[in-house]
C-alpha cells in the first residue's frame, strides 16, 4: 500500500463516519409509543422511567456499540484488564451521576479510540509520505487509540472526583439541617423529606432518591444503605450507619449529627490547607524556572555585551 492510498482510505473513513453522525442526528417521524408518552409521568416513582426518558436523546455511539458488539465479546477480558472491569466502571458512572449506561460508555470509548486511531493514521500516513519506517504509522495508530479511550476513562474519573468534592463541601450544612429538623421535633423521615424538598446540591439530590425508594415502598434503612454502598463516600457512610442504628435501634442522633457536621468542617479544613501547601509548591515550578532564569539573563546581558565591545 502507498502512503497516497492510505491517506485516501483515512480521508474516506472520516468522511463516511461525519456523514454517518450527521444522519444518525436526523430526528425520526414516528407517532410516539404509548411507554414514551406515560413515562414522564412516573419519573418520581419509577426507575425504568426515569432510563426510558434519559435514553431518549439520539447518541450515535450506540450504533457503533451494536456493529462492534461480536468483536467486542471477544476482547472483552482484554479491554476489562486494560480500562477497569464492569463492576469498576459502573460504580464510576454511579458515582458521577452519569445518564450513561455500562454499555453507552464502553460505545462512547470505542468511538473515542477510533477517532485516535483515524488521528493516528493520518498522521502515519503522512509520515510514510515523508519517508518514515513502516513501523511508525502503526506505532501511531496504536498509541493514539489507546489514548483515546484511556481519555474518556480519566475524563469519568475526573468527574467523579468533583461530584465528590462537592458532596464533601456540602455535607456539613445538610447533617446541621437534619440535626436541627431532629431537635425540633422530627423524624428522620421528616427531616429527609424536608432536605429534599428545599435542599439543592448534589448531597440533596441524593436524599431526594433515598426519599423516593422510601415512598414507593421500600424501608428507609435499605435506601439509606444503598445510598452508601453507591456513593462510597466515607462521610457520607458514617452519617447513613448513624442514622440506620438511630432507626433500628433507637439511639439518639440530633447531637451525633451535630458533632459529625464538625467533624466534616475540619476535615474540609485539612484539606483546604493541605491544598494550598501543594499549590505552593507548584508555585515555585515558574518561579525557578521560568522567572529567575529569566531575571539572571536580563541581570548578566549587559556585563557581557559591555565585555564583547570592549575587547
Amino acid at each position: 500500500m502507498t502512503g497516497e492510498l492510505g491517506l485516501s482510505l483515512v480521508l474516506g473513513a472520516t468522511l463516511g463516519l461525519g456523514l454517518w453522525s450527521l444522519v444518525s442526528l436526523v430526528p425520526v417521524l414516528r407517532r410516539p409509543r404509548l411507554l414514551h408518552r406515560v413515562a414522564p409521568y412516573v419519573l418520581d416513582v419509577s426507575a425504568g422511567a426515569r432510563d426510558l426518558v434519559a435514553r431518549r436523546t439520539v447518541d450515535p455511539t450506540r450504533v457503533v456499540g451494536v456493529v462492534a458488539a461480536p468483536v467486542s465479546d471477544r476482547l472483552s477480558p482484554v479491554v476489562h484488564a486494560l480500562l477497569g472491569s464492569p463492576g469498576a466502571v459502573a460504580a464510576r458512572l454511579r458515582r458521577a451521576r452519569s445518564p450513561l449506561t455500562l454499555e453507552r460508555f464502553r460505545a462512547r470509548q470505542l468511538v473515542w479510540g477510533l477517532i485516535g486511531a483515524i488521528v493516528g493514521a493520518a498522521v502515519g500516513a503522512l509520515a510514510l509520505v515523508r519517508g518514515a519506517a513502516p513501523a511508525v504509522p502503526i506505532a501511531l495508530l496504536v498509541v493514539t487509540a489507546a489514548s483515546g479511550a484511556l481519555l474518556a476513562d480519566w475524563l469519568l474519573q475526573r468527574a467523579v472526583r468533583r461530584r465528590m468534592a462537592r458532596i464533601a463541601s456540602e455535607l456539613p450544612t445538610v447533617l446541621e439541617f437534619l440535626a436541627l429538623s431532629l431537635a425540633a421535633g422530627e423524624g428522620l423521615g421528616d427531616a429527609l423529606r424536608r432536605v429534599a424538598r428545599i435542599g439543592t446540591g448534589e448531597l440533596a439530590g441524593e436524599i431526594a432518591g433515598v426519599v423516593a425508594d422510601a415512598a414507593s415502598g421500600a424501608s428507609l434503612s435499605d435506601a439509606l444503605e444503598r445510598l452508601a454502598t453507591e456513593l462510597e463516600h466515607p462521610g457520607v457512610t458514617r452519617c447513613v450507619d448513624q442514622m440506620r442504628g438511630a432507626l433500628e435501634r433507637g439511639t439518639p442522633l440530633a447531637q451525633t449529627l451535630q458533632a459529625q457536621a464538625q467533624d466534616a468542617r475540619d476535615a474540609s479544613r485539612r484539606d483546604l490547607l493541605e491544598a494550598a501547601g501543594r499549590k505552593e509548591i507548584a508555585m515555585l515550578v515558574p518561579l525557578v524556572f521560568g522567572l529567575l532564569p529569566t531575571t539572571v539573563a536580563f541581570a548578566l546581558w549587559p556585563g557581557f555585551h559591555v565585555l564583547q565591545v570592549g575587547f
